[in-house]
Parts: C-alpha cells; structure tokens; sequence
C-alpha cells in the first residue's frame, strides 16, 4: 500500500497548489469518492461537508453519470465546437427547459469553467449592448482567468493587477457586516440600492453594458441577500438598459432549492453563467446561458468568442446524465429539505460556541463566521489573511473527526452533496461541534 508521507512528498515537490503558500503543505491524500465521502491512501473517510467546492452535488460516483462518461468516452473522445454534436444539442436544451426564462428559452455557450464562463459572458454583454463597462460587487469570487479575475471584488484579484479595463465596483449588502450603517434587513436594501443608483450616475449608466453578481456571494462568506434587495436590483438594471448576469457557479444546479438561485429569489436574468454543479464536477464544465431575445444577436454576425473544448463530448455527456438525475431524483428542491436541518443545526451551534459569531445560509449552502468576540463581531482571523495559520488548526481538529470542508478567512463551508441523509448530516455535525470545542480551547 502507498504510504501518504511518500506521495505528499512527491505532490509538494511537483505540484503548484492553488491559493495559498507552498512551503509546509500536508494535505490528506485522497483517493477515492463514494457517496458522500471521501477516502485517502491510508483508508480514512472523511464525510464531504464542502461538496468539494460547492460542487459535487449528487456526491461522489453517482453510477448513471460516470455510466455516460464511459459510453461516451468509447464513443467519441472529441469533437470540434465548430462541428454540431448531439449531446451538446441534448444539453442545451435541457438546461434551456430548467432556466428562468419560461416561454423564451435560451442557447447556451459551453466552455470549461466557472472563470472562462464569466469572460465570455462580459464579451457577450458588450456584443450585445456595444457598451464597455461592467459593473461588479466587493466580497466577490468570478474567477482567475484574464478578465474573471478583474470581476473578483475581494483579495485574490490583487495578483491579477493592473487587469481588464472598464470593470467597476459597488458595494452589495451584508446584513451581519453592514456597509451601509443599516439596522435592518430593510434598512439594508434601501441603502444598498440607493448606493448603486450613486454608483451608476457617477459611471454613466448608458456606458454600462451589464452588472454581474452572485445571488448568494459563494466562497466570500454564503452572504443571502435581504428580501427584496436582488428584485430591486434587477429593476435599476432594467430602467437603465443594463443586462444582468448571475454568476450561477456555486448557487446553480439545485444549490439552494431550486435549478437555479435566480428562480429561488424570483429574479429573471438575461445571462446566467454556471459549471461546478453541471456535471457534479466529475468533468470540468462550464457555460453561459443567454435568453433567446438576446442570443439572436449573433444570427446575423459572428459570435465573439470559442474554445478548443467548447461543449467537449464527453463533458456534456456528463452534464446531461447529471441534469437527468437532478430531476429524476427531484434533487434541484431536495435543499429545500437540507435547509430544514442545517438552519435549526446551525443555529444551536452558534448560540452553543462563543468562537461562532453568524450561522447563516439557504437551501444546502451555509456557513459558520468565526469571530473573536461575539458583541463586536471581530473576525477571528484578519479578512486579508490569516495570520500564523490559526484557521488550519481548525480544519485539522475537523479532519480528527472524519470531515472535510473548506472556507475563506473566518468562514466555513457547511454545504454538503445535495443526495446527503439526515443522519450523515447529523452525525457530521456531531463533529463539527467537536471540533469548535477543541480549537476555541486551543486559542
């Protein structure tokens, strides 16, 4: 049997490990997926509390999707974009009869990830509006490729500088850290709407061609907007001629009880940009959904955009395996279901530990905020870093009790695979509980 110490040697001496520091990295090897749970070299399992990242939501090695990746990789490995393919055609309109846009439909644009989705979905926009600028909000996450970065609101844009040009920022709501001084939900939409109409007056709202935002801000802290913030959001759009974009990534896909956050909200975009979830990340997928008012723009001129593997046929074999299974399994409202043992779960947790400051979420995608004080809600770690490392140690005390998560700064993932029962859940929260225990006496 492999030996973890040799591969993790091998790994830190070859391998570039995305987003944090090389020197000193140990993380567990992992080999094999089932279910819920993941296995590493030495057989340890470990329940799978961060869906990878907010990604596998039929847990790992659902039989009917690696079945049609397989049959198709025997079938056809590859097949030029430019050439017409009918998994790619069995996709298109599968996700065309999920999205919100009823009685319209769309087309969709494939690509391979969530950050080239976001690229192309700004080319597009200035195609369709032949305006320039594109507005995006602080604590965001679009990405890390050439422009997708620049769309990134929050620290990790900073490698990216000097990036794309004509990208602009605003501030969203947050109710537990308002930007806006607000003391209610309420209070919090009206300020934060009347922000971004100073906002757009100041960049010329006839010069921006879209705003694109995440329905629940993903990997900056699970933000849930408050009610009524995203409607009025999309009516400020709309008045201006301004398209928006949701950036589906992490929410799509059944994330927060229904196929897309856009319909959980009640919103109707004119983009949706999406990958993770498409395919349960089994293949890397990814795409941007555009309504059929819109898309017909490119019936009479060229498409400004196009990727060697652009709907590869084995990806959207799996994509639509995984899109089939959602709705056989009635799995785009099972977080519906989830959401009625995390919010009660969570809740007692946070009034439990003094360490959790905020437990808040919707549908199967929650997080706990960790602070140093509850009353001043002071953060445990510093927002643009993580000092010596205290938050590891948290994570290490969670792989003790067999979980694995992710999470950025002072929050953690708590969002698991959409197929997850009650008691796996609860059993992993018995760990998580544990391990807020330790590490708050570790401090």
């Amino acid at each position: 049997m492999r030996q973890a110490a040799e591969i993790q040697q091998k790994h830190a001496k070859h391998v570039l490990t995305p987003w944090v520091a090389q020197g000193g990295l140990a993380a567990p090897v992992i080999v094999r997926g089932e279910g819920r749970y993941l296995y590493d070299v030495d057989g340890n399992k470990f329940f799978d509390l961060g869906s990878g990242l907010i990604a596998v939501n039929l847990g790992h090695g659902h039989p009917k999707v690696v079945k049609a990746i397989q049959e198709q990789a025997a079938m056809l490995g590859y097949a030029a974009p430019g050439f017409f393919h009918d998994k790619r055609a069995e996709l298109a309109h599968e996700l065309s009869e999920i999205s919100p846009w009823k009685g319209e439909g769309c087309r969709t644009f494939f690509t391979t990830t969530g950050a080239e989705s976001n690229d192309d979905a700004v080319r597009l926009a200035r195609s369709i509006t032949g305006r320039p600028k594109i507005l995006t909000a602080y604590r965001s996450f679009h990405g890390s490729t050439g422009t997708s970065i620049t769309l990134t609101g929050e620290d990790r844009r900073f490698g990216g500088e000097p990036g794309a040009p004509n990208i602009m920022r605003f501030w969203a709501p947050f109710p537990y850290r308002s930007p806006f001084w607000a003391t209610t939900p309420e209070e919090e939409t009206t300020r934060a709407i009347e922000h971004l109409e100073r906002t757009l007056v100041h960049e010329d709202p006839k010069r921006v061609a879209a705003l694109l935002i995440e329905p629940v801000v993903g990997s900056n802290g699970v933000i849930v907007y408050p009610d009524g913030y995203l409607s009025a959001l999309r009516a400020l759009t709309e008045r201006h001629g301004i398209l928006l974009i949701c950036d589906e990534v992490m929410t799509g896909f059944g994330r927060t009880g229904a196929a897309f956050a856009s319909e959980r909200f009640g919103i109707v975009p004119d983009l949706i940009t999406f990958a993770k979830g498409v395919t349960s990340a089994y293949i890397p997928l990814g795409g941007v959904m555009v309504r059929e008012r819109l898309a017909g723009t490119w019936d009479a001129k060229a498409l400004p955009s196009g990727h060697t593997y652009s709907g590869h046929p084995m990806c959207v074999a799996a994509g639509l395996a995984t899109v089939q299974v959602y709705r056989e399994e009635k799995l785009f409202e099972r977080a519906n279901e989830i959401e009625g043992w995390l919010k009660p779960a969570l809740k007692a947790l946070a009034e439990k530990h003094a360490i959790v400051g905020d437990a808040r979420g919707v549908g199967a995608f929650f997080t706990l905020e960790l602070v140093k004080d509850k009353k001043s809600k002071e953060p445990l770690v510093p927002w643009h870093g993580d000092g010596p490392g205290v938050m590891k140690n948290f994570y290490a005390e969670l792989r003790k009790r067999g979980i694995i998560t992710f999470g950025k700064f002072n929050c953690t993932m708590v969002a698991p695979p959409l197929t997850t029962t009650k008691p796996e859940l609860d059993e992993a929260l018995k760990g998580v509980d544990g391990a807020l225990t330790a590490f708050a006496a570790s401090l």
